[in-house]
């Protein structure tokens, strides 16, 4: 049903509007044209044909919205390009039109609407897959798939699978009967802010697709009768008789509705309540509309679709950087055009492994969608389309870094070692507070510190020499890096890094733990072979045994001996 939606007020297209044009030569312009072109015609294919789309409703208007700005910026090229295909609606005639639904951008909106309106209803908008019933004498004869609202596929077969689509109706059932609504997955205590659509449409759209359906699968999907075209003229006992037909979940979940503030209540509680469907917002309904016979393929003016928030944005990836922790981890951090999501303006997002950036390819010029996770972190989704033009981008050897590596800022190092001195701050090794990554970086740009421990050392006055260190800074930080030479044994440990399982033996010294062979490390609990190995090779690092030394030489309890082994 969703393709189908107009969006009375752009929510995203105001930016993409209002931008100037991009600055395409034709020839490049047509090529990214067409690759939007490609990409929307294959979501519309997807929608049309199994009636789920790969991306959510919000990704393909602010998609569609792309498209005719770019054929507005490029009317020569658009020519060329055509508009995206709408793909294979299906050779089945629907009985009586799915219409589609006009989309309200806001509250003014709905007041708007209401205004004109009395007699609505309010039901929350599921998120499955639409489909139309069709009953004679109260048996089960088609079933048609969306399609383009006029015709679709026939999807009989596939309806008799479920237990939620009865194949017979009870005996007061009308001689003939046609509903249309949504095929959606059974969720049990789905919270749409927290979780979103959770994947429940495309859910439901693969298991139909499948050559044979379980019975458990079956069982999972539920049918919720949005329109009962040729029914009663009143919504009442429209759902009197729907669910006496055994279709209840309408009456469940139908509310009269005369203000604004009942309308945006409901909508706020179905939003952030447990509810047994994914949904994407509320339908507004008057319960009186025309019959089935004047219904069209397209919005009509007594019902109307207010959806929540989106979840997901497009973004154009202007770079890719290569992030290197302080084990050695690569990881792909994408820079993005700013792009609003929630009221929270998203200008990267990590890819989050080495491996995943490699599988999906993104490069600067890319389309991603992002999402939020938890409502604050930004989260890659995956790629919407590919740039027309993709630089080449080489990421750095994982060969080259590894937990061992960087124990100094050299060329290539900075980030690893930076990471590494975040770490020895932070809250899980020497917690010095008020020193962050930032004060890190000015320290080692001006020179004075090139090793893990070379702060020891510092006094005010070299504080000082660092970009945007100034006096009393300066002796704010000498004050604490001294007080850091009192924290116990275990932090200081901590803040060289070492692999976790260090801390199973409960040893408190280092030529203990500096002595122990692999296979004594391994006779502690939770220490295997692999980890084993990493804490021999990590006591044995010579630039390990040289911070050890320091710190024997700094007179930091637990470190004595440290250079006799």
């Amino acid at each position: 049903m969703s393709r189908y939606l107009v969006l009375l007020v752009w929510l995203f297209a105001g930016p993409l509007l209002a931008a100037d044009c991009p600055n395409w030569p034709a020839p490049r312009a047509e090529r990214e044209l067409t690759a939007l072109h490609e990409r929307l015609s294959a979501w519309n294919d997807a929608y049309r044909r199994d009636g789920a789309s790969p991306v959510s409703d919000a990704v393909y208007d602010q998609a569609s919205a792309r498209m005719a700005a770019w054929r507005r910026c490029f009317p020569g090229q658009a020519s060329a390009v055509g508009p995206p295909r709408t793909g294979p609606a299906g050779d089945i005639p629907h009985p009586i039109a799915q219409t589609g639904l006009a989309k309200l951008a806001d509250e003014d909106a709905v007041r708007a609407w209401l205004a004109r309106r009395g007699d609505v209803w309010l039901q929350p908008k599921v998120d499955g897959v639409a489909v139309t019933l069709v009953y004679e004498a109260g048996r089960l004869i088609r079933a048609i798939s969306r399609g383009d609202g006029e015709s679709g596929q026939d999807w009989t077969t596939r309806m008799r699978r479920l237990p939620a689509v009865p194949e017979r109706l009870p005996a007061s059932a009308p001689a003939r009967m046609v509903l249309q609504g949504e095929l959606y997955r059974r969720l049990d205590g789905h919270v749409q802010a927290e979780a979103g659509s959770a994947g429940a449409r495309s859910a439901v759209a693969g298991w139909l697709a499948r050559a044979r359906l379980t019975d458990d699968r079956a069982a999972e999907i539920g049918f919720f009768a949005w329109a009962w075209p040729d029914g009663p003229a009143s919504m009442p006992p429209r759902l009197a008789g729907l669910e006496a037909m055994g279709f209840a979940d309408t009456a469940q979940w139908s509310r009269q509705v005369d203000t604004l503030d009942e309308v945006r209540r409901l909508r706020e509680t179905w939003y952030h309540a447990p509810l047994p469907f994914a949904t994407d917002g509320v339908v507004l309904k008057r319960g009186r509309r025309p019959p089935g016979r004047r219904w069209m393929a397209e919005p009509p003016g007594w019902a109307a679709a207010w959806k929540y928030p989106p979840r997901e944005a497009l973004a154009e990836v202007r770079g890719v950087e290569f992030r290197v922790g302080r084990t050695g981890r690569i990881t792909p951090l994408l820079h993005l055009m700013p792009v609003t999501l929630d009221g929270r303006t998203l200008r990267r997002v990590s890819v989050g492994s080495l491996e995943r950036w490699e599988a999906l390819d993104i490069r600067p010029g890319d389309r991603v969608v992002v999402a939020l996770a938890g409502l604050t972190i930004p989260r890659l989704e995956g790629v919407a389309w590919r740039g027309a033009e993709r630089p080449a981008v080489t990421p750095p050897s994982p060969a080259d870094y590894h937990a061992l590596s960087c124990w100094h800022p050299e060329a290539g190092c900075e980030g690893q070692f930076l990471e590494r001195l975040a770490w020895l701050s932070g809250d899980e090794a020497l917690d010095i507070a008020g020193l962050g990554p930032g004060t890190w970086r000015a320290l080692v740009e001006a020179g004075l510190v090139d090793g893990l421990l070379d702060w020891l050392t510092l006094d005010p006055s070299r504080l000082a020499e660092a970009h945007g260190i100034g006096v009393v800074r300066a002796r704010r930080l000498a004050e604490r890096f001294s007080s850091a030479r009192q924290r116990p044994f275990a932090a200081w440990l901590e803040a060289l890094g070492p692999p976790p399982g260090w801390e199973a033996g409960r040893t408190r010294d280092w030529a203990t733990l500096a002595g122990r062979s692999e296979a004594e490390w391994r006779t502690l609990p939770g220490v295997g072979p692999a980890r084993a190995a990493e804490l021999v090779a990590f006591f044995a690092d010579p630039e390990v045994e040289v911070l050890a030394g320091r710190l024997e030489a700094a007179g930091i309890t637990g470190f004595a001996d440290a250079t006799l082994r």
